[in-house]
This record gives C-alpha cells, sequence and structure tokens, in this order.
C-alpha cells in the first residue's frame, strides 16, 4: 500500500531530494509540499497525510506544528527532519507528539526504510540522541532525589550540566557531551548561577558538593 507523504521544510531543494528520494522508492507518494509550519498544519488538515515529515527551523517552528497535527490529526504519524543534532529539540519534538526523528543527512536511500520503521511501529532516532535520551531517563531518579535543597530549582538539564562541572569539564567539552551548542551550555551555567545565587562556577560546584 502507498504511503502519502507531507513534506514541511522551506528549502526547496532539500523538498526535491526529499520527493525523490521517497517516489523513487515506490512505496511512498508526496501528497503536498509546504514552506511553513502553519502551511503544514493546513495542509495536513486539507490532506490528511499518512506521514507529516516536518523540518524544525521553519518559519513558525516545526515542533508548533508537530504539536498541532498531533493534538488533531492523531493518525498521522509525524516525523521531524533536521539538521539539528540538539537534545533538546529531540525532546521537544517528542514531548509535541513526533515519532521519528531524522537527520537530513541520512542517506537518500535509507529515508524510505526509516519511515517504513516509524509506520510500523518503530523508533527512528540517530544513534547519538538514543544515547542522550537514555542517559536523560536514567537521571530521572537522580531528578527525584534533588527535591528538597539548594538544588532543588534547578532543571533536569542544568543538573546535567553542573554535574559535568564537577566533574571540570570545559564549556566546549561539556557541550560535545551533552549533544548541545556551546552557547545552550553557557545559558545553562548562567541559570544555575543565578539559581544557586552564586557568582561563578566554583561556588555553583561548592553548592552541589555541600548539598
Amino acid at each position: 500500500m502507498t504511503a502519502r507523504v507531507l513534506i514541511a521544510d522551506d528549502h526547496p531543494p532539500t523538498r526535491a531530494g526529499v520527493r525523490s528520494a521517497l517516489e523513487a522508492n515506490g512505496d511512498f507518494v508526496v501528497c503536498a509540499e509546504v514552506a511553513t509550519a502553519a502551511g503544514a498544519v493546513a495542509a495536513a488538515v486539507e490532506h490528511h497525510p499518512d506521514v507529516a515529515l516536518l523540518d524544525i527551523r521553519m518559519p513558525g517552528h516545526g515542533v508548533q506544528a508537530a504539536r498541532e497535527i498531533s493534538t488533531h490529526l492523531p493518525d498521522v504519524t509525524v516525523v521531524m527532519l533536521t539538521v539539528s543534532r540538539d537534545d533538546e529539540d529531540l525532546f521537544a519534538a517528542l514531548r509535541a507528539g513526533a515519532r521519528g526523528y531524522l537527520l537530513k543527512d541520512i542517506d537518500p536511500d535509507r529515508l524510505p526504510h526509516a519511515l517504513h520503521g516509524v509506520l510500523a511501529g518503530e523508533a527512528a532516532l540517530p544513534r547519538g540522541l538514543v544515547a542522550r535520551l537514555m542517559e536523560e531517563f536514567r537521571h530521572r531518579d537522580d531528578a527525584g532525589r534533588r527535591r528538597e535543597g539548594p538544588l532543588a530549582k534547578l532543571t533536569d538539564r542544568e543538573w546535567d550540566v553542573l554535574r559535568l562541572m564537577q566533574q571540570g569539564l570545559s564549556t566546549a567539552e561539556m557541550a560535545q557531551e551533552l549533544f548541545v551548542s556551546a552557547v545552550t551550555v553557557r545559558t545553562h551555567i548562567s541559570a544555575i548561577l543565578r539559581k544557586l545565587q552564586v557568582s561563578d562556577r566554583a561556588s555553583a560546584v561548592r553548592v552541589a558538593t555541600d548539598s
């Protein structure tokens, strides 16, 4: 049975490449192409595709489109297709209802196979982000033990950063460890210092050690 796919991406060459990869397989047909999140939602309502393949960074944000489509059209399988390896984008997409998260550097010949897997109920996630997802679950118990004391205000991700600060990692090393940008790490560090009411990393580490 041929599956109908909606492609939402603001980069025309990307849409053309995805269409070519899917339709060459013979098991997929592209029912609509759009360039914005709002367009993706409207096209999903109009065409009711089997798969909505959404870019994250398109105007209006793909995660918002994923949330609306998943909420109002639960029979449509939402899959993100993005350049972002940021695990925060992954978690946001999954919370919004996405059932797959594919990177744009995927081999075009593997894209149809990946979508077949998602439609069959399998996970479609990059290996590195799978590792981060597993680590996130492993730290949930730690989060439960941090309900009291000065660290209670920290989010799980801020605790991850603080844990790496305790290990003496640099900003760049933390970014590599967490699969995020250095800017994201610095943002988390600023939030940690503010919430712990300290002025530098060393003081934050002392608070964590004494708690």
